[in-house]
């Protein structure tokens, strides 16, 4: 397959209520992609759509090689009773079958993960016991650990201090570096250009889809996220300075 992700004709309901609109978009590998649009614009369901958790009311959405997702952060039970070290390695589950005990050679590629973020000395611990930023470096571990081709993450910067967000960065940088897809659902328009070279813009239909400065201009940002939004308009202003050098 050429691409790392194509879709054509993409349309998804949750019952009656339209979710997706006829989304057609190509992305090439070994790209770092800001998935980006306002609250509730379809960009959670469009990863698990390539992930194959919602299924498309018609057309069709194709992904290249193996692939790891890291969910919403909101949405794992983090008191529930598993060890760093565990979750890891429920990605090689799919090396293993569902009966399948993890070997040395699991174990070994489950440390390496949780070295290469930073997390190996809290491999025993609980994950109940992790930091936030811990938390989403623990599922990026899971993500490394399957060495997959494409990796979706789904607002992995929520509830991190901007330390955090830069190692977390830096991580996903390092791998795009060694021609994985990285995709990443995200909120925060200043940092846009700093962090993707590619940009998806959606809002229920697809608004742009190319490298980051054809993509993320005034007029795209504004078609989908409207007029009226006060918060959207001082992003727009800080952003347009930083593009001027003026900060």
């Amino acid at each position: 397959m050429k691409y790392a992700i194509e879709a054509e004709g993409l349309n998804i309901n949750y019952g009656k209520l339209s979710i997706l609109w006829d989304l057609s978009f190509q992305i090439p590998k070994g790209m770092l992609v800001g998935l980006i649009g306002p609250n509730g614009a379809g960009k959670s369901t469009l990863l698990k759509a390539i992930v194959q958790l919602i299924k498309p009311f018609s057309g069709r959405i194709c992904y290249s090689g193996h692939i790891a997702y890291v969910p919403q952060k909101e949405t794992v039970d983090w008191d529930f009773p598993i060890t760093v070290e565990e979750v890891v390695l429920m990605g090689r589950y799919s090396r293993l079958g569902l009966f399948g005990r993890p070997r040395r050679a699991d174990r070994d590629a489950a440390k390496a993960a949780l070295e290469e973020v930073g997390l190996l000395a809290c491999a025993g611990r609980q994950i109940s016991e992790l930091s936030g930023g811990q938390q989403q470096r623990l599922f990026i571990a899971r993500a490394l650990v399957q060495n997959a081709d494409l990796i979706l993450l789904d607002e992995p910067f929520s509830g991190v201090d901007l330390a955090s967000e830069k190692v977390i960065m830096g991580l996903l940088k390092k791998q795009k570096e060694t021609g994985k897809t990285i995709v990443i659902v995200h909120h925060d328009l200043p940092s846009v250009e700093e962090y993707f070279d590619w940009v998806l813009l959606l809002n229920h239909r697809l608004l742009g889809c190319g490298p980051t400065k054809e993509v993320f201009t005034r007029d795209h940002l504004m078609k989908a996220f409207g007029k009226t939004q006060t918060l959207f308009h001082e992003a727009l202003d800080l952003t347009a300075k930083n593009m001027s050098g003026l900060l």
